[in-house]
Protein backbone atom coordinates (compact mmCIF):
# COMPACT_ATOMS: atom_id res chain seq x y z
CA UNK A 1 0.00 0.00 0.00
CA UNK A 2 2.68 2.41 0.94
CA UNK A 3 4.24 2.20 -3.07
CA UNK A 4 0.73 2.70 -4.02
CA UNK A 5 0.24 5.71 -2.07
CA UNK A 6 3.86 7.44 -3.00
CA UNK A 7 3.12 7.08 -6.48
CA UNK A 8 -0.26 8.15 -6.28
CA UNK A 9 0.72 11.03 -4.29
CA UNK A 10 3.63 12.12 -7.82
CA UNK A 11 1.12 11.50 -10.41
CA UNK A 12 -1.69 13.67 -8.91
CA UNK A 13 1.04 16.46 -8.68
CA UNK A 14 2.06 16.04 -11.63
CA UNK A 15 -1.58 15.72 -13.05
CA UNK A 16 -2.90 18.92 -11.03
CA UNK A 17 -0.47 21.35 -13.04
CA UNK A 18 -1.31 19.68 -16.16
CA UNK A 19 -5.01 20.31 -15.42
CA UNK A 20 -4.24 24.23 -15.30
CA UNK A 21 -3.67 24.06 -18.92
CA UNK A 22 -6.46 22.16 -19.94
CA UNK A 23 -9.32 24.60 -20.46
CA UNK A 24 -11.52 23.10 -23.66
CA UNK A 25 -15.24 22.26 -23.25
CA UNK A 26 -16.08 18.47 -23.44
CA UNK A 27 -18.21 17.24 -25.74
CA UNK A 28 -21.36 15.93 -22.95
CA UNK A 29 -21.71 12.53 -25.56
CA UNK A 30 -18.36 11.73 -24.77
CA UNK A 31 -17.39 9.95 -21.99
CA UNK A 32 -13.51 9.86 -21.23
CA UNK A 33 -12.68 5.75 -19.90
CA UNK A 34 -9.56 4.94 -17.93
CA UNK A 35 -8.87 1.56 -17.93
CA UNK A 36 -6.11 -0.36 -15.63
CA UNK A 37 -4.91 -2.41 -18.49
CA UNK A 38 -5.59 -3.25 -22.13
CA UNK A 39 -6.74 -7.14 -21.96
CA UNK A 40 -9.20 -9.94 -23.14
CA UNK A 41 -10.13 -10.08 -19.63
CA UNK A 42 -12.65 -7.20 -20.53
CA UNK A 43 -13.72 -8.48 -23.86
CA UNK A 44 -17.51 -7.41 -22.89
CA UNK A 45 -16.38 -4.11 -23.27
CA UNK A 46 -15.08 -4.11 -26.45
CA UNK A 47 -17.79 -6.10 -27.14
CA UNK A 48 -20.30 -3.55 -26.53
CA UNK A 49 -17.93 -1.11 -28.66
CA UNK A 50 -17.92 -3.58 -31.52
CA UNK A 51 -21.30 -4.09 -31.42
CA UNK A 52 -22.41 -0.16 -31.38
CA UNK A 53 -24.17 -1.10 -28.10
CA UNK A 54 -22.60 2.47 -26.53
CA UNK A 55 -23.77 4.49 -29.70
CA UNK A 56 -27.68 2.86 -29.45
CA UNK A 57 -27.43 4.34 -25.78
CA UNK A 58 -26.38 7.79 -27.30
CA UNK A 59 -22.83 8.11 -25.39
CA UNK A 60 -18.78 8.06 -27.36
CA UNK A 61 -16.47 6.09 -25.06
CA UNK A 62 -12.92 7.34 -25.29
CA UNK A 63 -10.64 4.77 -23.94
CA UNK A 64 -7.41 5.71 -21.94
CA UNK A 65 -4.84 2.44 -20.91
CA UNK A 66 -4.15 3.68 -18.02
CA UNK A 67 -1.35 1.34 -17.16
CA UNK A 68 -2.09 0.89 -13.38
CA UNK A 69 -4.17 1.45 -11.04
CA UNK A 70 -2.60 4.49 -9.28
CA UNK A 71 -2.86 5.99 -13.01
CA UNK A 72 -6.10 5.59 -13.05
CA UNK A 73 -7.37 6.81 -9.85
CA UNK A 74 -4.81 9.78 -10.71
CA UNK A 75 -7.02 10.46 -13.79
CA UNK A 76 -9.95 10.43 -11.99
CA UNK A 77 -9.29 12.70 -8.91
CA UNK A 78 -8.09 15.05 -11.22
CA UNK A 79 -10.86 15.19 -13.80
CA UNK A 80 -8.59 13.38 -16.94
CA UNK A 81 -10.86 10.82 -16.79
CA UNK A 82 -14.73 10.29 -16.27
CA UNK A 83 -15.16 6.60 -15.47
CA UNK A 84 -12.63 4.34 -14.28
CA UNK A 85 -11.96 0.84 -14.85
CA UNK A 86 -10.12 -0.67 -12.33
CA UNK A 87 -9.94 -2.72 -8.82
CA UNK A 88 -11.94 -1.83 -5.36
CA UNK A 89 -8.54 -2.24 -3.88
CA UNK A 90 -7.50 1.48 -4.93
CA UNK A 91 -10.80 2.64 -3.78
CA UNK A 92 -10.65 1.61 -0.12
CA UNK A 93 -6.74 2.86 -0.26
CA UNK A 94 -7.51 6.69 -1.46
CA UNK A 95 -10.64 6.25 1.05
CA UNK A 96 -8.20 5.38 4.09
CA UNK A 97 -6.02 8.73 3.02
CA UNK A 98 -8.62 10.81 4.26
CA UNK A 99 -9.60 11.64 0.41
CA UNK A 100 -13.10 13.41 0.51
CA UNK A 101 -14.33 12.99 -3.37
CA UNK A 102 -12.72 9.35 -3.25
CA UNK A 103 -14.56 7.43 -6.27
CA UNK A 104 -17.33 5.12 -5.47
CA UNK A 105 -17.85 1.32 -7.15
CA UNK A 106 -21.07 2.37 -9.22
CA UNK A 107 -20.52 -1.34 -11.73
CA UNK A 108 -18.94 -4.52 -11.34
CA UNK A 109 -17.28 -5.91 -14.83
CA UNK A 110 -15.11 -8.96 -13.37
CA UNK A 111 -16.18 -11.43 -10.24
CA UNK A 112 -12.78 -12.98 -9.92
CA UNK A 113 -9.16 -13.03 -10.41
CA UNK A 114 -8.58 -13.18 -14.56
CA UNK A 115 -5.57 -15.31 -14.31
CA UNK A 116 -4.06 -19.16 -14.79
CA UNK A 117 -1.69 -20.90 -12.72
CA UNK A 118 0.61 -22.21 -15.24
CA UNK A 119 2.58 -25.53 -14.41
CA UNK A 120 5.95 -27.01 -16.26
CA UNK A 121 4.77 -30.37 -15.99
CA UNK A 122 1.12 -31.72 -16.59
CA UNK A 123 -0.42 -32.45 -13.14
CA UNK A 124 -3.60 -34.43 -13.79
CA UNK A 125 -6.41 -33.61 -10.96
CA UNK A 126 -4.04 -31.07 -10.28
CA UNK A 127 -5.77 -29.98 -6.37
CA UNK A 128 -2.83 -28.48 -4.81
CA UNK A 129 -1.38 -30.97 -3.01
CA UNK A 130 1.49 -31.84 -4.60
CA UNK A 131 3.33 -28.60 -4.99
CA UNK A 132 5.15 -28.76 -1.46
CA UNK A 133 8.38 -26.97 -1.49
CA UNK A 134 8.31 -26.14 -4.94
CA UNK A 135 8.74 -22.34 -6.60
CA UNK A 136 5.76 -20.65 -7.07
CA UNK A 137 6.35 -16.82 -9.01
CA UNK A 138 4.32 -14.34 -7.65
CA UNK A 139 4.90 -10.47 -9.10
CA UNK A 140 5.06 -7.42 -6.91
CA UNK A 141 4.77 -8.19 -3.41
CA UNK A 142 1.10 -6.55 -2.95
CA UNK A 143 -0.13 -6.50 -6.73
CA UNK A 144 -3.27 -7.70 -6.43
CA UNK A 145 -2.65 -10.90 -8.47
CA UNK A 146 0.13 -12.06 -6.09
CA UNK A 147 -2.34 -10.90 -2.90
CA UNK A 148 -5.07 -13.34 -3.99
CA UNK A 149 -2.54 -16.18 -5.06
CA UNK A 150 -0.92 -15.50 -1.75
CA UNK A 151 -4.48 -16.43 -0.49
CA UNK A 152 -5.63 -19.32 -2.25
CA UNK A 153 -2.11 -21.12 -1.36
CA UNK A 154 -2.78 -20.26 2.50
CA UNK A 155 -5.58 -21.10 2.81
CA UNK A 156 -4.66 -24.81 1.18
CA UNK A 157 -1.78 -25.16 3.86
CA UNK A 158 0.98 -23.30 2.59
CA UNK A 159 3.55 -20.65 4.32
CA UNK A 160 6.21 -19.28 2.53
CA UNK A 161 9.60 -20.40 3.50
CA UNK A 162 7.71 -23.37 5.39
CA UNK A 163 6.34 -25.72 2.73
CA UNK A 164 6.73 -23.85 -0.14
CA UNK A 165 8.63 -20.64 -1.82
CA UNK A 166 6.47 -17.90 -2.95
CA UNK A 167 9.11 -15.72 -5.42
CA UNK A 168 8.00 -11.72 -5.09
CA UNK A 169 11.24 -10.75 -7.14
CA UNK A 170 9.55 -10.42 -10.73
CA UNK A 171 7.29 -8.12 -11.37
CA UNK A 172 3.95 -9.29 -12.86
CA UNK A 173 4.93 -8.29 -16.75
CA UNK A 174 7.62 -9.99 -16.72
CA UNK A 175 6.63 -13.45 -15.70
CA UNK A 176 5.69 -15.34 -18.61
CA UNK A 177 9.40 -15.13 -20.23
CA UNK A 178 10.99 -15.83 -16.97
CA UNK A 179 8.97 -19.00 -16.36
CA UNK A 180 9.72 -19.92 -20.39
CA UNK A 181 13.49 -19.00 -18.90
CA UNK A 182 13.09 -21.71 -16.64
CA UNK A 183 12.39 -20.00 -13.42
CA UNK A 184 10.10 -21.28 -10.99
CA UNK A 185 7.70 -24.31 -10.79
CA UNK A 186 4.32 -22.48 -11.20
CA UNK A 187 3.49 -18.71 -12.69
CA UNK A 188 0.23 -17.04 -12.62
CA UNK A 189 -0.93 -16.09 -16.05
CA UNK A 190 -3.86 -13.99 -17.67
CA UNK A 191 -4.74 -14.35 -21.34
CA UNK A 192 -3.70 -14.76 -23.79
CA UNK A 193 0.30 -15.00 -22.01
CA UNK A 194 -1.48 -18.71 -20.53
CA UNK A 195 -2.69 -20.07 -23.94
CA UNK A 196 0.16 -19.05 -25.77
CA UNK A 197 2.37 -20.93 -23.30
CA UNK A 198 0.00 -24.04 -23.57
CA UNK A 199 0.44 -23.85 -27.55
CA UNK A 200 4.69 -23.77 -27.24
CA UNK A 201 4.17 -26.97 -25.52
CA UNK A 202 5.63 -25.23 -22.69
CA UNK A 203 3.76 -25.63 -19.66
CA UNK A 204 0.18 -26.31 -18.60
CA UNK A 205 -2.92 -24.67 -17.15
CA UNK A 206 -4.04 -26.60 -14.01
CA UNK A 207 -5.93 -24.31 -12.47
CA UNK A 208 -7.94 -20.93 -12.47
CA UNK A 209 -7.14 -18.82 -9.26
CA UNK A 210 -10.29 -16.92 -9.60
CA UNK A 211 -12.38 -20.09 -8.85
CA UNK A 212 -10.18 -21.03 -6.18
CA UNK A 213 -9.89 -17.64 -4.49
CA UNK A 214 -14.10 -17.31 -4.69
CA UNK A 215 -15.53 -14.25 -6.14
CA UNK A 216 -14.55 -10.81 -5.64
CA UNK A 217 -15.00 -7.41 -6.82
CA UNK A 218 -11.58 -7.81 -9.25
CA UNK A 219 -12.22 -4.85 -11.30
CA UNK A 220 -15.07 -2.35 -11.09
CA UNK A 221 -16.27 0.64 -12.67
CA UNK A 222 -15.64 3.88 -10.61
CA UNK A 223 -16.55 7.43 -10.91
CA UNK A 224 -16.53 10.62 -8.05
CA UNK A 225 -18.99 11.00 -6.33
CA UNK A 226 -19.32 14.71 -8.10
CA UNK A 227 -19.52 12.90 -11.57
CA UNK A 228 -22.31 10.35 -10.47
CA UNK A 229 -24.62 13.51 -9.15
CA UNK A 230 -24.01 15.49 -12.28
CA UNK A 231 -24.35 12.86 -14.27
CA UNK A 232 -25.86 10.03 -13.55
CA UNK A 233 -28.19 9.65 -17.13
CA UNK A 234 -24.91 9.19 -18.55
CA UNK A 235 -23.16 6.50 -15.83
CA UNK A 236 -26.68 4.46 -16.89
CA UNK A 237 -26.19 4.56 -20.15
CA UNK A 238 -22.59 3.63 -20.29
CA UNK A 239 -23.51 0.45 -18.07
CA UNK A 240 -26.52 -0.71 -19.98
CA UNK A 241 -24.49 -0.70 -22.58
CA UNK A 242 -21.55 -2.89 -21.23
CA UNK A 243 -24.21 -5.58 -19.73
CA UNK A 244 -25.14 -6.01 -23.66
CA UNK A 245 -22.07 -6.87 -24.67
CA UNK A 246 -22.05 -9.13 -20.84
CA UNK A 247 -25.12 -10.78 -22.40
CA UNK A 248 -23.41 -10.99 -25.85
CA UNK A 249 -20.45 -12.72 -24.31
CA UNK A 250 -22.65 -15.25 -22.28
CA UNK A 251 -25.12 -16.17 -25.39
CA UNK A 252 -22.20 -16.70 -28.13
CA UNK A 253 -19.28 -19.19 -28.70
CA UNK A 254 -15.75 -18.23 -28.09
CA UNK A 255 -15.43 -18.29 -31.84
CA UNK A 256 -18.13 -15.50 -32.62
CA UNK A 257 -16.81 -13.20 -29.90
CA UNK A 258 -13.10 -13.78 -31.15
CA UNK A 259 -14.07 -12.17 -34.37
CA UNK A 260 -15.83 -9.13 -33.03
CA UNK A 261 -12.71 -8.41 -30.68
CA UNK A 262 -9.93 -9.02 -32.67
CA UNK A 263 -9.65 -5.46 -33.95
CA UNK A 264 -8.86 -4.53 -30.51
CA UNK A 265 -5.98 -6.89 -30.53
CA UNK A 266 -3.97 -6.67 -33.35
CA UNK A 267 -1.07 -8.88 -33.23
CA UNK A 268 -3.11 -11.33 -31.59
CA UNK A 269 -3.75 -14.82 -33.66
CA UNK A 270 -7.25 -15.47 -33.99
CA UNK A 271 -6.61 -19.59 -32.50
CA UNK A 272 -4.86 -17.63 -28.98
CA UNK A 273 -8.00 -15.22 -29.23
CA UNK A 274 -10.70 -18.28 -29.35
CA UNK A 275 -8.41 -20.01 -26.70
CA UNK A 276 -8.69 -17.20 -24.32
CA UNK A 277 -11.74 -16.37 -24.28
CA UNK A 278 -13.52 -20.06 -23.83
CA UNK A 279 -11.27 -20.04 -21.16
CA UNK A 280 -12.61 -17.10 -19.74
CA UNK A 281 -16.17 -17.97 -20.04
CA UNK A 282 -15.27 -21.46 -18.84
CA UNK A 283 -14.15 -20.19 -15.78
CA UNK A 284 -17.24 -18.07 -15.66
CA UNK A 285 -15.60 -14.29 -14.60
CA UNK A 286 -17.02 -11.80 -15.65
CA UNK A 287 -20.35 -10.26 -13.69
CA UNK A 288 -24.09 -11.52 -14.90
CA UNK A 289 -25.24 -8.16 -13.20
CA UNK A 290 -23.51 -5.03 -12.65
CA UNK A 291 -24.10 -5.06 -8.85
CA UNK A 292 -21.22 -5.13 -6.85
CA UNK A 293 -22.10 -8.10 -3.87
CA UNK A 294 -21.06 -7.45 -0.18
CA UNK A 295 -19.76 -10.62 0.86
CA UNK A 296 -17.31 -10.61 -2.27
CA UNK A 297 -16.43 -7.19 -1.49
CA UNK A 298 -15.63 -7.93 2.33
CA UNK A 299 -13.78 -11.24 0.87
CA UNK A 300 -11.50 -9.12 -1.26
CA UNK A 301 -10.57 -6.96 2.05
CA UNK A 302 -9.97 -10.28 3.87
CA UNK A 303 -7.07 -10.75 1.01
CA UNK A 304 -5.59 -7.88 1.37
CA UNK A 305 -5.61 -7.73 5.04
CA UNK A 306 -4.00 -11.77 4.77
CA UNK A 307 -1.30 -10.21 2.42
CA UNK A 308 -0.73 -7.65 5.22
CA UNK A 309 -1.92 -4.89 2.54
CA UNK A 310 -4.63 -3.56 4.82
CA UNK A 311 -4.36 -2.12 8.45
CA UNK A 312 -8.74 -2.04 9.16
CA UNK A 313 -11.50 -2.59 6.83
CA UNK A 314 -14.17 0.05 5.00
CA UNK A 315 -17.59 -0.20 5.00
CA UNK A 316 -18.97 -1.53 2.14
CA UNK A 317 -21.84 1.23 1.66
CA UNK A 318 -18.67 3.58 1.70
CA UNK A 319 -17.29 2.05 -1.15
CA UNK A 320 -19.90 0.89 -3.09
CA UNK A 321 -23.06 3.09 -4.96
CA UNK A 322 -24.98 0.64 -6.58
CA UNK A 323 -28.17 3.61 -6.94
CA UNK A 324 -27.26 3.25 -10.81
CA UNK A 325 -26.35 -0.77 -11.05
CA UNK A 326 -28.97 -1.69 -9.42
CA UNK A 327 -31.39 -0.04 -12.50
CA UNK A 328 -29.57 -2.22 -14.69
Amino acid sequence: MKKFVTVLLVCLLVATAAVGFAACKKNENVIRLNEVTHSLFYTPQYLSMALGYFKDEGVEVEVTNGSGADNVMTALLTDEADIGLMGCEANIYVYLQGKKDFPHVIGQLTKRDGSFLVARNNIENFDYQNIDNKTVLMGRKGGTPAMILQYVLNNKGYTDGVNIHLDYSIEFGALGPAFLDGTGDFVPLFEPAASQIVKENRGYIVSSIGKDSGEIPYTCYSVTANYLKKHPDKVEKFLRAVWKGVEYAETHSAEDIAKLVEPYFEGTEMDLLVAAIDNYKKADVWMSTPVTNEEAFYRMQEIMQNADELTQRVDYDIIVDNSVASKI
